[in-house]
């Protein structure tokens, strides 16, 4: 249910047909399964569905432990590929808000795992944190 109503709030973060496993300040789990629309034309997961998924886990992990004094915006993203994304995958993030008194940008990272439990990629999120 909590799935449901967080994209209809936040809609493109729907697309992959993701749903949240885990959530709590610094950390979120998040599933994806392998179907049709989120394939490329080499029978895998397409980038840009892993991308999606790592940055919507690294997202749900860091907006739940900001304090209401601090406001968070990605600034950029960065995606390194280990191997073929197939099959259910497993986002996973885990982070921790630095102390924030200015502007200061802080990378979160998210770990997909398949089935196995091996990482196909790892996503890095740079967050703009700032007072509110």
């Amino acid at each position: 249910m909590f799935s449901t109503i967080l994209f209809n709030i936040v809609p493109y973060s729907g697309t992959t047909g993701a749903r949240v496993l885990e959530l709590e300040p610094g950390h979120a789990r998040v599933a994806m399964n392998d179907w049709r629309g989120v394939r490329n034309h080499l029978r895998s997961v397409h980038a840009i569905a892993l991308a999606n998924v790592g940055e919507l886990a690294s997202g749900l992990a860091m907006m739940c432990a900001l304090p209401p004094e601090v406001r968070g915006i990605v600034t950029g993203i960065d995606i390194a590929f280990m191997k073929k994304a197939r099959g259910r995958l497993i986002a996973e993030s885990r982070c921790e808000v630095p102390v924030v008194t200015s502007s200061i940008d802080h990378n979160v990272h998210a770990d997909i795992a398949d089935a196995s439990g091996e990482v196909v990629a790892r996503v890095t999120v740079r967050w703009r944190l700032g007072p509110a």
